[in-house]
């Protein structure tokens, strides 16, 4: 999943679904069906009761914000993580240059301009907490859209 694969593994626990769910594959092209064959007479089926789905299992949600408080007290640096996607990787321990958040721009299909790195940063900040939140990460609301 690149650099957000790499967010996830740092704040959620390991066996968190959010780390262990692999990529969804893209959708195979559709492919002509062959002509079917004449079919033998089939006897009629009986009405089978269908049984009712089984409901979603609950994701364990997981505190990103006392995760990464945690960490900073930890780290005993004054990183802005709350507003700064630079402070954020940072505090992660993962790549904040330029590149590594134009590489995360493209994976999380920004549209704008990357020179226009303050633009992206912002974006950048608020997709990664929507994507946390999507996945199991209790995020404050003033932190996503």
């Amino acid at each position: 999943m690149g650099i957000l694969g790499d967010i996830f593994h740092k704040i959620f626990p390991a066996k968190h679904p959010a780390n262990t769910t692999p990529p969804q594959p893209a959708p195979a092209p559709a492919q002509a069906a062959p002509a079917p064959a004449p079919a033998a007479p089939q006897p009629v089926p009986q009405a089978v009761p269908t049984p009712a789905p089984a409901p979603a299992a609950a994701v364990p949600q997981v505190d990103v914000e006392q995760v990464l408080a945690t960490m900073q007290q930890q780290s005993g640096q004054q990183l802005n993580w709350r507003t700064s996607i630079v402070d954020l990787l940072k505090l992660l321990g993962l790549d904040s240059s330029l590149q590594a958040r134009k590489e995360l721009a493209a994976e999380l299909h920004y549209t704008g301009d990357t020179n226009d790195s303050a633009s992206m940063n912002i974006w950048l900040h608020r997709q990664v907490m929507n994507k946390l939140a999507a996945n199991g990460g209790k995020v404050p609301a003033d932190l996503k859209d």
